[in-house]
């Protein structure tokens, strides 16, 4: 598989591909700072890759988007299988022809290729819709003419479609969920490596000095990958959400943070360490509505179902409805709507302002609101986009590069190198107490007269 590199000073993606030697790759095409017949080993490429990373990662503001590609990571280096991705409800029993088909259209018309359950049940959404309002007047079926097929009872069909939604709803949360349970019961030696790394990536992205602006993690996951990594790092994520027992969803904006009191010092409190803004923007597997309030109940992370949780916060009876899990990213009707909007406008005035950085992993870029909010974050000169990824199977990654207009403010690692996490982690990622005694020992060598030493011998070499 090829591997694309694009750091500042390229113009255009550098392709890399395999090597002779394992592990090793070669390029492709012009590039500016390799030949075709130079041998690139990964401790090369990290020469190139760590030190850009770590300037960004020091931006004013930083954000980072993580998509089903962590997921899918996590879940693969834990079980050592593919995750079989969202799926599709084959046995609809109600209006089945019609609602595939418009899934069909609006995911080729997306350029998502293929639809899935998610684009089932915003499709079965839309439909129940349009019927509540031909069915609001509740007239009687009128006699069909003679020799004609009977008409189409809407108020049966109503009560059917609502009864598929919550049944598409239940097979949806059972396959998060179920994702969940495979990473729970992984082999305890494959578990805590993946989770290990899963926590370097973290640390890598939120080890920033506390007086910076926090770090903020957007996710478009419904799973609890994220938080359960956050932690076991001991790292403090700060959300919309207040409370204890059943945690309700605030919509103020305050900028709430994490201080302490040095020991011997009153009145000078300090900023916390280790501390992070997150936001899931398609919502959560523990998210419910009750009562008008986006509510989050007590799950624990690989529970077989929801469904026992949802009848002790509902009226005994699991109404999957209530889950806030199925906002889709075809169409912007969603995100209009408590409590997307909030959520939306978190990502918004996160990225568009100037000297921000945003990092996607495992993000496809097939999510076209949240492309519009990237595209104007470009619009700002002294914004930059790093994008992480694995793969880029319908070529929405490179087509959105090229049509953005923006390629100086683009970084790019794509592949299954690059989007390795056990690779980026080893190879590329900052670790950010390493950089500290790096810049301690470099300014401890400059006071004793031996750095510029050094560094004038190790030119005179390459002289």
């Amino acid at each position: 598989m090829s591997q694309y590199l694009k750091l500042g000073d390229d113009q255009s993606p550098v392709q890399l591909d395999p090597h002779s030697e394992v592990g090793a790759f070669k390029v492709v095409g012009h590039c500016a700072w390799a030949k075709p017949e130079d041998k690139i080993t990964p401790d090369f490429l990290r020469s190139r890759v760590e030190p850009w990373l770590t300037a960004l990662f020091q931006s004013e503001h930083l954000n980072i988007l993580i998509g089903a590609g962590l997921s899918s990571a996590i879940q693969e280096s834990a079980t050592g299988t593919k995750p079989q991705g969202m799926g599709w409800i084959e046995d609809l029993k109600v209006c089945k022809a019609e609602i595939d088909s418009y899934v069909a259209k609006t995911a080729d018309a997306s350029g998502r290729g293929k639809g899935n359950i998610e684009d089932q049940i915003r499709s079965i959404n839309e439909l129940i819709k349009g019927l509540e309002i031909l069915t609001v007047q509740n007239l009687p079926v009128p006699p069909s003419p003679p020799g004609a097929p009977s008409y189409r009872n809407l108020k049966s069909e109503l009560v059917e479609l609502n009864n598929e939604l919550t049944r598409c709803l239940k097979l949806f949360s059972d396959s998060v969920s179920y994702g969940e349970k495979l990473i729970r019961d992984a082999n305890n030696d494959l578990k805590t490596e993946t989770f290990n790394y899963l926590v370097s990536f973290l640390i890598s992205f939120s080890s920033r000095t506390a007086t910076r602006d926090r770090l903020h993690i957007f996710t478009t996951n419904y799973d609890r990958i994220i938080e359960t990594g956050a932690e076991i790092a001991g790292l403090r994520l700060i959300d919309r959400f207040v409370g204890t027992i059943a945690p309700i969803f605030r919509s103020s904006r305050l900028e709430v943070d994490y201080h302490y009191n040095p020991p011997g010092i009153r009145g000078e409190p300090r900023y916390l360490e280790g501390v992070a803004r997150f936001t899931k923007l398609h919502g959560s597997l523990d998210w419910y509505a009750t009562e008008g309030a986006i509510r989050r109940f007590g799950l624990p992370f690989g529970a077989s179902s929801v469904e026992p949780f949802l009848q002790v916060e509902t009226t005994g009876t699991a109404n999957y409805q209530q889950l806030m899990i199925y906002p889709n990213s075809v169409k912007d009707r969603e995100t209009s709507e408590y409590p997307y909007v909030e959520l939306f406008r978190d990502l918004a005035s996160a990225t568009c302002r100037p000297n921000s950085t945003l990092v996607t992993y495992g993000y496809s870029f097939g999510d076209e609101h949240i492309n519009r909010v990237i595209i104007d974050m470009l619009t700002i000169p002294s914004t930059h986009i790093v994008i992480i990824a694995y793969g880029d199977p319908l070529g929405r990654i490179m087509r959105f590069i090229n049509d953005s207009g923006r390629k100086a403010q683009i970084s790019l690692l794509l592949g299954d190198h690059f989007g390795d996490i056990k690779k980026l982690v080893d190879f590329y990622l900052p670790k950010a107490a390493i950089d500290r005694s790096s810049i301690r020992m470099a300014e401890l060598l400059k006071s004793r007269g031996l750095y510029r030493a050094t560094t004038s011998n190790n030119s005179g070499d390459s002289e």
